[in-house]
């Protein structure tokens, strides 16, 4: 009878242990987080970046404000979209005030 005491003591352990190393670790990558984002709000205003990198596909979608509109059609006027993240944004805005 006392095999099932010791194994339920221990599985209770191992529990335990297991908690406090999962709350451990959130605790360590939500610091971690914090100061990676600091670094990179300091880089950002080292290099003077302006806009956010939002696809690594193309280049007329990695920064759509600084496309050209026609650099989507480049290999034939009536081609098909290489890219998912061309189906995605949406087209210019004819007519919008530039910054």
């Amino acid at each position: 009878m006392i095999k099932h005491k010791i194994f339920l003591a221990f599985t209770l352990i191992e529990l335990l242990v297991l908690a406090g190393l999962v709350a451990a670790g959130r605790h360590a990558a939500a610091a971690r987080t914090a100061g990676e984002i600091r670094a990179k709000t300091e880089l950002v205003r080292a290099l003077s970046l302006t806009d956010l990198s939002i696809w690594t596909e193309a280049r007329y979608t990695r920064h759509p404000s600084q496309a050209d509109f026609f650099t989507s059609f480049q290999d034939f006027p009536s081609s098909l979209e290489h890219f998912p993240a061309g189906s995605v944004m949406g087209p210019p805005m004819t007519g919008a005030p530039s910054r």
